[in-house]
Protein backbone atom coordinates (compact mmCIF):
# COMPACT_ATOMS: atom_id res chain seq x y z
CA UNK A 1 0.00 0.00 0.00
CA UNK A 2 1.59 3.57 -1.15
CA UNK A 3 1.33 6.02 1.79
CA UNK A 4 -0.68 8.97 1.44
CA UNK A 5 2.30 11.24 2.14
CA UNK A 6 4.34 9.76 -0.42
CA UNK A 7 1.49 10.28 -3.22
CA UNK A 8 0.49 13.64 -1.77
CA UNK A 9 4.63 14.52 -1.99
CA UNK A 10 4.88 13.39 -5.43
CA UNK A 11 1.86 15.58 -6.38
CA UNK A 12 3.28 18.19 -5.26
CA UNK A 13 6.45 17.61 -7.20
CA UNK A 14 4.78 17.38 -10.61
CA UNK A 15 2.54 20.08 -10.21
CA UNK A 16 5.40 22.24 -9.69
CA UNK A 17 7.59 20.78 -12.52
CA UNK A 18 4.44 20.92 -14.95
CA UNK A 19 3.80 24.31 -13.95
CA UNK A 20 7.15 25.44 -14.98
CA UNK A 21 7.02 23.24 -17.94
CA UNK A 22 4.47 25.72 -19.15
CA UNK A 23 7.18 28.05 -20.21
CA UNK A 24 8.46 26.35 -23.14
CA UNK A 25 5.41 28.10 -24.38
CA UNK A 26 7.51 31.34 -23.34
CA UNK A 27 10.29 30.53 -25.80
CA UNK A 28 8.62 31.22 -28.85
CA UNK A 29 7.46 34.42 -27.42
CA UNK A 30 10.51 35.45 -25.97
CA UNK A 31 13.28 34.20 -28.59
CA UNK A 32 11.71 33.15 -32.34
CA UNK A 33 14.68 31.20 -32.99
CA UNK A 34 14.59 29.14 -29.73
CA UNK A 35 10.88 29.14 -30.67
CA UNK A 36 11.82 27.58 -34.58
CA UNK A 37 14.22 25.40 -32.50
CA UNK A 38 11.17 23.81 -30.16
CA UNK A 39 8.99 22.96 -33.44
CA UNK A 40 12.01 20.90 -34.87
CA UNK A 41 12.27 18.56 -31.87
CA UNK A 42 11.53 14.73 -33.02
CA UNK A 43 8.17 13.47 -31.85
CA UNK A 44 7.83 10.72 -29.72
CA UNK A 45 5.57 7.91 -30.17
CA UNK A 46 4.11 6.94 -27.20
CA UNK A 47 4.24 2.74 -27.22
CA UNK A 48 1.17 2.73 -24.10
CA UNK A 49 -2.34 4.29 -23.46
CA UNK A 50 -2.45 7.64 -23.40
CA UNK A 51 -3.79 8.18 -19.73
CA UNK A 52 -6.46 10.85 -19.76
CA UNK A 53 -7.95 13.43 -17.46
CA UNK A 54 -9.04 12.76 -14.75
CA UNK A 55 -6.80 9.81 -14.31
CA UNK A 56 -9.29 7.20 -12.73
CA UNK A 57 -7.28 4.39 -15.58
CA UNK A 58 -3.33 5.39 -15.30
CA UNK A 59 -1.70 3.15 -18.08
CA UNK A 60 1.89 2.57 -16.68
CA UNK A 61 4.45 -0.09 -17.11
CA UNK A 62 8.27 -1.20 -17.21
CA UNK A 63 11.07 -0.35 -19.49
CA UNK A 64 14.86 -0.22 -19.74
CA UNK A 65 15.94 3.17 -20.14
CA UNK A 66 19.02 3.71 -22.66
CA UNK A 67 21.76 6.14 -21.83
CA UNK A 68 20.96 9.45 -22.86
CA UNK A 69 23.49 12.14 -22.94
CA UNK A 70 21.89 15.66 -21.86
CA UNK A 71 22.86 19.46 -21.52
CA UNK A 72 21.45 21.26 -18.85
CA UNK A 73 21.51 23.89 -16.33
CA UNK A 74 21.32 23.22 -12.60
CA UNK A 75 19.23 24.93 -10.21
CA UNK A 76 18.66 24.57 -6.15
CA UNK A 77 15.36 26.34 -5.18
CA UNK A 78 11.56 26.07 -5.43
CA UNK A 79 10.58 23.13 -8.31
CA UNK A 80 8.40 26.01 -9.80
CA UNK A 81 11.62 27.60 -11.39
CA UNK A 82 12.64 25.02 -13.23
CA UNK A 83 10.87 25.15 -16.50
CA UNK A 84 11.69 28.75 -16.55
CA UNK A 85 15.47 27.99 -16.94
CA UNK A 86 14.46 26.08 -20.57
CA UNK A 87 14.42 28.92 -22.61
CA UNK A 88 18.24 30.28 -21.44
CA UNK A 89 19.14 26.69 -21.93
CA UNK A 90 17.97 26.45 -25.41
CA UNK A 91 19.37 30.32 -26.33
CA UNK A 92 22.92 28.89 -24.92
CA UNK A 93 22.50 26.03 -27.21
CA UNK A 94 22.23 27.97 -29.86
CA UNK A 95 24.80 30.15 -29.87
CA UNK A 96 27.05 27.51 -28.84
CA UNK A 97 25.66 26.06 -32.31
CA UNK A 98 24.59 22.91 -30.19
CA UNK A 99 21.02 21.18 -31.54
CA UNK A 100 18.60 19.23 -29.13
CA UNK A 101 18.02 15.63 -30.57
CA UNK A 102 14.57 15.80 -28.55
CA UNK A 103 12.01 17.56 -26.34
CA UNK A 104 13.45 19.12 -23.31
CA UNK A 105 12.78 17.21 -20.15
CA UNK A 106 13.71 18.17 -16.20
CA UNK A 107 15.04 15.86 -13.05
CA UNK A 108 13.88 16.48 -10.04
CA UNK A 109 16.11 14.86 -6.97
CA UNK A 110 14.52 15.18 -3.82
CA UNK A 111 11.14 15.54 -2.00
CA UNK A 112 9.38 18.69 -1.47
CA UNK A 113 7.15 17.31 1.11
CA UNK A 114 10.71 16.55 3.12
CA UNK A 115 13.14 19.30 1.96
CA UNK A 116 12.62 23.18 2.27
CA UNK A 117 11.72 24.67 -1.21
CA UNK A 118 14.74 26.49 -0.99
CA UNK A 119 17.07 23.70 -1.13
CA UNK A 120 15.56 21.55 -3.62
CA UNK A 121 17.95 20.41 -6.63
CA UNK A 122 16.53 20.07 -10.01
CA UNK A 123 18.01 20.23 -13.17
CA UNK A 124 16.41 22.21 -16.83
CA UNK A 125 17.67 19.40 -19.68
CA UNK A 126 17.95 19.21 -23.53
CA UNK A 127 19.00 15.78 -25.02
CA UNK A 128 21.55 15.59 -27.47
CA UNK A 129 23.37 13.36 -29.43
CA UNK A 130 26.83 11.91 -27.94
CA UNK A 131 29.41 13.59 -26.20
CA UNK A 132 29.60 17.62 -26.20
CA UNK A 133 31.60 20.39 -24.50
CA UNK A 134 29.33 22.72 -23.85
CA UNK A 135 30.70 26.59 -22.23
CA UNK A 136 29.30 29.39 -19.76
CA UNK A 137 26.62 27.88 -17.29
CA UNK A 138 25.55 24.59 -19.36
CA UNK A 139 26.57 21.48 -18.06
CA UNK A 140 27.17 18.00 -19.70
CA UNK A 141 25.86 14.91 -18.08
CA UNK A 142 24.46 11.49 -19.21
CA UNK A 143 21.60 10.12 -17.53
CA UNK A 144 22.00 6.59 -17.11
CA UNK A 145 20.70 3.52 -18.73
CA UNK A 146 17.97 2.23 -15.76
CA UNK A 147 14.44 0.38 -15.29
CA UNK A 148 11.86 2.71 -14.61
CA UNK A 149 8.02 2.82 -14.44
CA UNK A 150 6.43 5.29 -17.11
CA UNK A 151 3.61 6.35 -18.19
CA UNK A 152 2.39 8.92 -20.94
CA UNK A 153 0.26 11.63 -19.25
CA UNK A 154 -2.35 13.83 -21.57
CA UNK A 155 -3.70 17.24 -20.72
CA UNK A 156 -2.38 20.38 -19.34
CA UNK A 157 1.00 20.24 -17.76
CA UNK A 158 -0.36 21.61 -14.07
CA UNK A 159 -2.95 18.21 -14.23
CA UNK A 160 0.06 15.73 -14.80
CA UNK A 161 0.21 15.44 -11.07
CA UNK A 162 -3.24 13.76 -10.89
CA UNK A 163 -1.56 10.94 -12.89
CA UNK A 164 0.92 9.99 -10.31
CA UNK A 165 -0.70 8.22 -7.75
CA UNK A 166 -1.43 5.70 -10.54
CA UNK A 167 2.37 5.49 -11.76
CA UNK A 168 3.23 5.03 -7.92
CA UNK A 169 0.50 2.36 -7.20
CA UNK A 170 1.99 0.31 -10.70
CA UNK A 171 5.52 1.14 -8.87
CA UNK A 172 4.26 -0.82 -5.58
CA UNK A 173 2.79 -3.32 -7.44
CA UNK A 174 5.94 -4.23 -8.69
CA UNK A 175 7.38 -4.70 -5.35
CA UNK A 176 9.65 -1.77 -6.64
CA UNK A 177 10.95 1.41 -4.93
CA UNK A 178 12.21 4.66 -6.41
CA UNK A 179 15.73 4.84 -7.21
CA UNK A 180 16.66 8.02 -8.90
CA UNK A 181 15.54 11.57 -10.12
CA UNK A 182 11.83 12.11 -11.89
CA UNK A 183 12.06 12.76 -15.31
CA UNK A 184 9.15 14.69 -16.81
CA UNK A 185 9.44 15.29 -20.57
CA UNK A 186 7.60 17.96 -22.21
CA UNK A 187 6.60 16.00 -25.47
CA UNK A 188 4.64 19.15 -27.31
CA UNK A 189 5.36 22.49 -27.04
CA UNK A 190 2.04 24.24 -26.02
CA UNK A 191 2.29 27.35 -28.86
CA UNK A 192 2.09 24.37 -31.48
CA UNK A 193 -1.43 23.05 -30.03
CA UNK A 194 -4.83 24.59 -30.17
CA UNK A 195 -6.20 23.05 -26.93
CA UNK A 196 -3.66 22.33 -23.99
CA UNK A 197 -5.27 18.73 -24.14
CA UNK A 198 -3.40 17.51 -26.12
CA UNK A 199 -0.11 18.20 -24.56
CA UNK A 200 1.47 15.18 -23.57
CA UNK A 201 3.67 14.14 -20.43
CA UNK A 202 5.80 11.25 -20.20
CA UNK A 203 6.86 10.58 -16.48
CA UNK A 204 9.57 8.42 -15.60
CA UNK A 205 10.47 6.75 -12.36
CA UNK A 206 13.55 5.09 -11.37
CA UNK A 207 12.96 1.97 -9.70
CA UNK A 208 15.04 -0.49 -7.92
CA UNK A 209 13.22 -3.99 -6.07
CA UNK A 210 12.12 -2.76 -2.48
CA UNK A 211 14.24 -3.94 0.19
Amino acid sequence: MIKQSLVASAIVLALSACRGATSSNQIAENDPAAGQLVQSWATIQPDLELSRPPYKVVHANWKQRLDQPYVFVEYTGSYTETGRLLPAVHAAMRDQGLEPSGPPFALFYDDPGRVPADQLVSRACVPVDGVVSPRGNLLFDVLPSTTVVYAFVTGPYPEVPLAYPGVLAYMSKMGWRENGPIRETYLIPPDSVTSFDQLTTEVQLPVTFAE
